[in-house]
């Protein structure tokens, strides 16, 4: 009996020290409180907690942690990119300065109903529990041409001919009037090109016109009347998106060629409306993924076969099985962007057409 009993006293003892960890764990991590200070038009909500808060409470990138907006809870990673997570994630974005919450290729203000003003509060939910997932996809990159193997590189410029695309049709690159330092080689090389038609899926006009006095070949083609400002969003779903995606094919079907695709960087909405034009003009699954990852290996160095690699190139497969609504054989892709054009865009068969036709004959 009395073996027994030193033997739930020892219990009793190891209970009590794991019970006085955990609070002392929990106790560690204090939480940090705010309010959305703004969301921008993609529906991301800037908070007023700041990158210098959250070092001070413990808190580091590959942490997982529960942020609390308003009557929304959830568990999401720390990271300092939207790419840290899958598409349609939330992570909580550290960008130096402040903590910025938002989902990939998502809208967080409409998921999570944040307005300005609206509380936000983030606590702990588990140290360094995204660290290995954080790693692989951390992403890095400099603003330094001379880092970068050419200028096409560095401005993330290149004709795109997979499938059937014919040479000299179709461009992508970076903004070439973001003002920055990519910017200048974007106008430059666009100009090499001979673009006759631009589709620029970023901007308004009055953003845009505010960087035309650096970028000479752009502006000559705004005057014309070759340019198209559509200011999307990243939900590539939304109504509002597909209603500008309409508009963006319309106009490239009643304007010449050659084409320039472009977002800010080139690679999430101009690789998404990119993938879907290879996808209808013949390209496989593998050639459009290969495509989407060339953004990442200019940008970041993302070696193909890598982790990093292959986490990443998921995001354009999700994109299509989103667009299908389940999943499906490779082969179907085309099948599958030419019933999204027509029953989610709206564009009629005959208009889908048109765009083969530009793009390969």
């Amino acid at each position: 009996m009395e073996r027994f009993r030193k033997a739930a006293v020892l219990l009793l003892a190891i209970l009590i020290i794991l019970s006085s960890c955990a609070t002392t764990e929990e106790e560690s991590y204090p939480s940090v409180s705010g309010t959305i200070v703004s969301i921008s038009k993609y529906g991301n909500a800037m908070t007023s907690i700041t990158s210098e808060e959250m070092k001070a409470a413990g808190y580091q990138t590959g942490d997982l942690i529960t942020i609390t907006v308003g009557d929304y809870s959830a568990i999401v990673p720390l990271g300092t990119n939207y790419s840290d997570v899958d598409r349609s994630s939330a992570v909580a974005v550290d960008d130096g300065n402040a903590i910025e919450l938002a989902i990939n290729y998502g809208d967080f203000s409409s998921v999570s109903g944040c307005s300005e003003g609206t509380a936000v509060t983030v606590s702990m939910a588990e140290k360094g529990g995204y660290s290995e997932e954080f790693m692989i996809r951390h992403l890095v990159r400099t603003e330094n041409r001379d880092d970068y193997a050419s200028d096409a590189v560095f401005a993330n410029f290149r004709e795109v001919t997979v499938g059937n695309i014919k040479s000299g049709v179709l461009y992508r690159s970076c903004s070439p009037v973001r003002g920055d330092a990519r910017a200048p080689y974007a106008d430059a090389l666009m100009g090499e090109a001979g673009i006759k038609t631009v589709i620029n899926l970023a901007d308004s006009e009055e953003s845009m016109s505010e960087e035309l006095a650096i970028a000479p070949n752009y502006a000559v083609l705004y005057e014309n009347g070759s340019v198209i400002c559509l200011n999307m969003g990243v939900d590539f779903f939304a109504p509002d998106f597909t209603a500008k995606l309409h508009d963006a094919l319309i106009f490239m079907i009643e304007n010449p060629g050659p084409y320039l695709i472009h977002c800010n960087e080139g690679k999430d909405r101009a690789g998404m409306v990119t993938a879907t034009l290879e996808a209808i003009s013949g390209a496989t699954m593998d050639e459009i993924v290969a495509d989407y990852m060339t953004s990442y290996e200019n940008y970041y160095g993302t070696e193909k076969g890598t982790e990093q690699y292959d986490a990443i190139a998921n995001i354009i497969r999700d994109f299509f099985t989103d667009m299908n609504g389940k999943p499906f054989p490779a082969a179907s892709v085309g099948t599958v962007a030419e019933v999204y054009l027509e029953n989610t865009v709206g564009l009629e068969k005959a208009q889908i057409e048109a765009l083969k036709a530009i793009l390969t004959e």
